[in-house]
């Protein structure tokens, strides 16, 4: 086998793996600010602080997202976000939020949590790494 063709056969032995890797990209891209701005900011406020006054008058009263790192004991809970959003976890209103309990977040990617590979919904993510992003 000559030099040239050393690299070819290594770029068509990478091709099972490549096509292995697009099967868990997600079709579409989420971006998270803009979702959350369209579903949770009228609640939450465009801050995330909940201060917004229709998140303020429910009952319960609307989650300051900013600090819930701070109320974990400085760990952001992906798991347990992603599970309030979807409405998995129960949250305070019995269920998803409202704005994504019967939406379309989307193909799940592989995200990878304590060596375990998990698929989530791409929107599910997007929107649980703005609220991440918000932590004060």
């Amino acid at each position: 086998m000559n030099s040239t063709s050393i690299p070819l056969v290594a770029a068509l032995a990478l091709v099972p793996l490549i096509a292995a890797c697009a099967a868990f990209m997600p079709e579409r891209e989420f971006d998270g600010a803009q979702m959350f701005a369209q579903n949770c900011a009228a609640c939450h406020g465009a801050d995330g602080t909940g201060s917004r006054a229709m998140g303020i008058a429910m009952e319960p009263p609307a989650t300051d997202l900013t600090r819930i790192a701070t109320r974990n004991g400085g760990t952001f809970p992906w798991n347990s976000v992603m599970s309030t959003i979807d409405g998995f976890g129960q949250g305070g209103h019995n269920g998803a939020m409202p704005a994504f309990g019967d939406g379309d977040l989307g193909e799940p990617v592989l995200i990878e949590n304590n060596g375990v590979s998990t698929p989530v919904p791409a929107g599910l993510l997007a929107v649980a790494n703005y609220v991440y992003g918000l932590q004060k």
